[in-house]
């Protein structure tokens, strides 16, 4: 269990998940590497090795917890994604509330299916998330459950009665009623 599976709502299901995507071991692992065949050599060699040691390891540490606890999914009423585990930093956002998903990929990005993807809110928020896996199907994925959430929507208005409202004093009219029931004047 996790933070996004702890915190779904009453009816709300889990559509589609995603995770960092796995080159954000490369650069510290070959830092590792590089230890590992500099402490053979000459004295230079291991200085070298001790600062990719310094360097590589921690680096590789933090790459490893960034994987592990960072949490991207999207549900049939929500975007949520979670990054970090001491620092942590969360987006929740309804479907209704996103204006868009814009997803920035390099050409090793491409190659190996990985990118930013930048989640744009109402009210002009936008929070970029790094070295996304698969960042297009993620977008697809949110796109496909904000055309299922507005056609419920639109469904559930078209099959409600028009409102009528009181000509006086704006009051909503219960329906066959022939008087308002705030001023009591006649329903036009």
């Amino acid at each position: 269990m996790g933070f996004i599976d702890d915190n779904l709502m009453s009816g709300e299901r889990i559509i589609y998940r995603t995770r960092i995507h796995w080159s954000i071991f490369i650069m510290p692992a070959i830092l590792t590497v590089a230890v590992l065949s500099a402490f053979g050599g000459k004295p230079i060699l291991k200085i070298l090795g001790v600062f990719c040691v310094l360097v590589g390891m921690p680096w590789l540490i933090m790459a490893f917890i960034s994987y592990k606890t960072s949490e991207f999914a999207v549900t049939n009423k929500r975007v949520l994604i979670k990054i970090g585990l001491i620092r942590r930093e969360s987006l929740e956002t309804l479907l209704q509330k996103v204006e868009g998903i814009h997803v920035e990929q390099g050409i090793i990005g491409r190659i190996f299916d990985y990118g930013t993807i930048i989640v744009k809110g109402t009210g002009g928020t936008s929070n970029p998330f790094n070295t996304i896996q698969a960042p297009f199907e993620f977008r697809k994925k949110v796109q496909e459950q904000v055309e299922v959430s507005l056609g419920q929507n639109q469904t559930a208005v078209v099959g409600t009665a028009p409102q009528a409202f009181c000509t006086q004093c704006g009051a909503g009219l219960q329906a066959g009623g022939n008087f308002c029931s705030k001023c009591g004047k006649p329903a036009a």
